[in-house]
């Protein structure tokens, strides 16, 4: 912090404008004033000093969260021998403030847990607190707020304690956790049941369940468990109660996870769970949705814990199929969110079940899927009353969508075939209310496509019966069949007869408001399936396609009508292929004229983006068959459009988003004729290069590797892509030099290393001859440590075919040159690279990017493995072999089996896991 240590007078006042300051800017300032504070050397002394004057709530919550933040995060800043005076000095406060406010004794109950943690010296920390604090009744809630938290912090993020540290602080609570609960218990009998102290307890128990270190046989016959157990059938717990033992009871059975080493354990759990069922209805009877829905949770971990033993012993001990009538019971409960709790369950099962293929065992479960199915359907059902469509994005049209999801996952046990006529019978011979019909038919629509549509007589005989429906019935009715003639495009395409009648219909619905966006979903499947029957309709799509503003449809409606087009339009033969590409461009191409026009005269920037768009979907999905030799038909029409689509980009380059739909149609272009776009070539690379340097949106980098991709093999194009990079470069760089900028650009570097790996794809010489490759592998060295999914996978991506250039294709002419290129390139950065490799895997990235970071470790290895020995083993002296409390990362025997496993392996996946294990001991 600038100007030294600030004093206490200004600290009280900053908090109390960051809490009371009605003007948002003091509060915004104050703000970023103590966060500068709690980063500072001084936020340790300060803090302390906050505590123990201990003014008020808000500037002791201040103090105690800095205190938690500088543990976490800052830990190394103390000299070892302050450790035990902090320790003490948290524990006094704490003491001192355990009346002042729970969220207060919180945060320093977590300081002292990652203290803890953190402090090698501070030894048998439970059993240290336990007899400091056990025996004074009102230090009780605070020592178990502790003890609920130390558990908890153990696999912290934010703590980065390492495997070694992990393993021994595991160790240590195994060893003293039946005396925390033995604790647990006897405060909840000195408190005579107390309701928070009960609160507390489960809350502890439950933590301490999750670390996974309780004695199974000790907690089998611990008093807290039938406690627990007596709280939940307790008819008059009251709701918070009720959630922290659900809590525990969901903890517990997912501890035992592992059912045949935990056998006295899971029994009791078993037969305790079985026991609720009682207090469910009476929950159900007092319309109590919240005691509902824990119990739900409970019954659906039951039957995850022990989904092996059901689908390996069903109906005998504890693969006893009452849990899943448990289940059932609760998909009975008209609300649906209570049955939307067990989805997992029931796809978990059916996933079990499908691997199993075993008849016997499908005939066993098939009553409870079909149950379960009836129960669905019944949920999806819309409120008799409901007007209108559908919704799709509110909750209850999320829950639709799980269900169709499920159902689809669930339906070969049962049949999709069996299940599809058996919902039609109920339509075709009843005559159910509107809301069952709606219901059914989009139970139908979500298995449709997973029946044979061979010969079928019943799906023809369906879409007959919907094409037909009366056009009086609900419009939710008329809705969902429209959807499921969608589903049903195979059967039109097996039966060609009915494309007319269906196509009519669709139009009807496509010229009501409300059913417009699905009848263009709809006609865009039938386009996508029956593309060779749809051809003689292509003047039909035509027209829609010409007047697409009139039909009140969604963007992404409109795409995709544009998309079924474009797929029906290269099935044409070719001679008329670019006529009928022009006349379905001219639309948009009109559109964006016209814009510019309005723009030159009024000065008002309109939006492009949805031409744009439209354009590129039509580009993208035009692909016809061209035999070698032939002129591509779509060639003349994207020369004709470039010059709009070039004014689009100069007028609104400023705009990242209108550049980017730009940039996106033009590579669709690209790609739609190959080759053919040549004429584009010199235009488009001049006019990217001369945006790029004002604005340097990184779509263009992105576009310039579509050009490498397509054109980087021939001789000609080859300087000029170069000098395209080279300029690209440039600006690119001084962005990513900036301070943080490769964290505030993550899309640039993403589509850097995009293009310079298709460079190295396509024409590796090139690249690796020119100045430029320096100082991109400079680049990417440096961006290594960026943890960002995409940006950090193209970095590597890059290094790996890079590397691999010199090992690859060595029948080829150019192969000594590449590989004396790629040693050139490996003596003067292989020693960097891998210090960065092994510190960023370490300390920066997460597990997610080790297959990524593997793969550049094999290359090099692959290129020269002697080398990389000696640059491994140097790498690897530099790690940090102690942390900042004490506690040792990383034994010498360590590092050298891991060099020994990484030198020695016979593949990438080798390394991989070598790896994994190797960082675990720096998380």
């Amino acid at each position: 912090m600038e100007g030294g240590k600030p004093s206490l007078e200004l600290v009280y006042q900053a908090v109390q404008a960051l809490y009371h300051d009605p003007d948002p800017a003091g509060k915004e300032r104050a703000s970023v004033w103590l966060g500068e504070l709690q980063r500072s050397m001084y936020a340790w002394e300060i803090a302390d000093q906050l505590l123990q004057l201990k003014q008020d709530v808000e500037s002791c919550y201040f103090a105690a969260q800095t205190m938690k933040m500088k543990i976490q995060t800052s830990f190394y800043e103390l000299p070892a021998e302050t450790h035990i005076s902090l320790r003490d000095s948290l524990l006094s406060h704490i003491q001192n403030l355990k009346d002042l406010s729970p969220v207060i004794v919180t945060q320093l109950a977590l300081a002292i847990a990652d203290l803890a943690l953190q402090m090698a010296s501070w030894k048998g920390c439970v059993h240290t607190l336990i007899e400091k604090y056990s025996n004074d009744v009102s230090s009780l809630l605070f020592l178990i707020e502790i003890l609920t938290v130390l558990p908890e912090e153990v696999h912290s993020r934010s703590l980065r304690i390492g495997a070694n540290r992990r393993t021994e602080i595991i160790e240590d609570l195994a060893y003293y956790s039946s005396t925390v609960v033995t604790l647990l218990m006897s405060c909840v009998e000195k408190t005579g049941s107390n309701e928070k102290m009960l609160i507390k307890a489960f809350r502890c128990l439950g933590s301490w369940f999750n670390l996974g270190v309780l004695d199974s046989n000790f907690m089998a016959n611990n008093q807290l468990l039938i406690v627990l157990f007596q709280v939940l059938q307790r008819d008059e717990t009251s709701t918070n109660l009720h959630e922290a033992a659900s809590d525990c009871v969901c903890s517990s059975l997912y501890a035992i996870e592992n059912v045949d080493n935990n056998l006295p354990l899971a029994m009791q759990l078993f037969q305790g769970v079985l026991t609720l069922e009682t207090a469910y209805h009476m929950a159900v009877a007092r319309e109590d949705l919240d005691k509902v829905l824990n119990y739900c949770r409970i019954f659906t971990e039951l039957c995850e814990t022990f989904l092996e033993t059901i689908v390996r012993s069903p109906g005998q001990g504890m693969g006893d199929l009452r849990t899943l009538e448990l289940l059932l019971i609760c998909a009975g409960h008209p609300q649906y969110e209570v049955v939307e709790i067990s989805f997992n369950f029931w796809y978990r099962l059916g996933e079990h079940l499908y691997k199993t293929s075993d008849p016997v065992l499908h005939g066993l479960f098939r009553p409870f899927i079909q149950r379960l199915l009836h129960a669905l359907a019944r949920h999806c059902q819309l409120d008799p009353d409901h007007e209108g469509i559908p919704e799709d994005t509110d909750d209850f049209g999320e829950f639709r969508m799980r269900v169709s999801d499920l159902v689809k996952d669930l339906i070969f046990l049962v049949g999709s075939m069996e299940c599809f006529t058996q919902l039609y019978s109920t339509l075709k011979d009843g005559n159910p209310p509107w809301e069952v019909t709606e219901a059914v038919l989009f139970i139908m629509a979500a298995i449709a496509k997973s029946i044979d549509p061979e010969n079928n007589p019943t799906l023809t005989e369906v879409l007959e019966a919907v094409v037909h429906l009366n056009q009086n019935v609900h419009i939710a009715v008329r809705y969902t069949s429209i959807e499921l003639v969608g589903e049903m495009s195979e059967v039109v395409d097996r039966n060609p007869q009915f494309l007319d009648p269906v196509l009519n219909y669709l139009m009807k619905g496509l010229r009501e408001k409300p059913l417009a966006s699905v009848a263009a979903k709809a006609i865009h499947n039938i386009c996508s399936v029956c593309r060779d029957h749809m051809a003689q309709h292509f003047q039909g799509l035509l027209d829609i396609a010409r007047s697409l503003d009139s039909f009140a449809l969604s963007a992404d409606a409109a795409v995709g009508l544009l998309k079924g087009t474009a797929l029906v339009l290269a099935r044409l033969p070719l001679e008329k292929i670019a006529e009928c590409l022009s006349d379905l461009c001219a639309v948009q191409v009109i559109a964006l004229k016209k814009l510019l026009s309005q723009e030159a005269s009024n000065g008002k920037s309109s939006d492009p983006t949805v031409w744009l768009d439209r354009l590129a979907v039509i580009f993208r999905h035009t692909n016809p068959i061209v035999e070698n030799g032939q002129t591509h038909p779509c060639q003349k029409v994207i020369q004709e459009i470039w010059p709009v689509l070039s004014e689009t980009l100069n007028k609104h380059q400023a705009d990242n988003r209108i550049v980017e739909r730009c940039c996106r149609c033009l590579r669709f272009a690209v790609r739609c004729v190959g080759k053919g776009s040549a004429a584009l070539l010199q235009p488009l690379v001049t006019q990217m290069v001369s945006v790029y340097q004002v604005y340097p949106h990184s779509c263009f980098l992105y576009l310039g590797s579509i050009l490498v991709d397509e054109y980087g093999m021939e001789e000609g194009c080859q300087q000029g892509l170069l000098d395209m990079l080279q300029a690209l470069c440039m600006p690119t760089f001084q962005l990513l030099e900036q301070p943080n900028g490769l964290r505030n650009h993550p899309d640039t570097v993403d589509d850097l290393f995009r293009l310079a790996t298709r460079f190295i794809q396509r024409s590796p010489v090139t690249l690796l001859r020119s100045q430029i490759i320096v100082h991109i592998i400079q680049c990417a060295i440096a961006a290594t440590s960026l943890d960002h999914r995409d940006a950090n996978c193209s970095v590597m991506k890059f290094m790996r075919d890079m590397i691999h250039t010199g090992i690859a294709n060595d029948h080829e002419d150019d192969f000594e040159l590449r590989k004396q290129l790629i040693q050139q390139a490996m003596s003067q950065n292989g020693q960097q690279l891998v210090n960065q490799l092994i510190n960023t895997c370490c300390f920066c990235l997460p597990p997610y990017t080790l297959p990524d970071v593997a793969e550049v470790i094999w290359e090099i290895m692959l290129f020269d493995r002697p080398t990389f020995c000696r640059w491994l083993e140097n790498a690897l002296k530099g790690l940090p072999k102690e942390t900042s409390g004490g506690a040792v990362t990383v034994t010498h025997k360590q590092l050298t089996d891991f060099h020994k496993q990484v030198t020695s392996a016979e593949d990438c996946k080798h390394v991989c896991w070598a790896l994994r294990d190797f960082t675990r001991l720096f998380r």
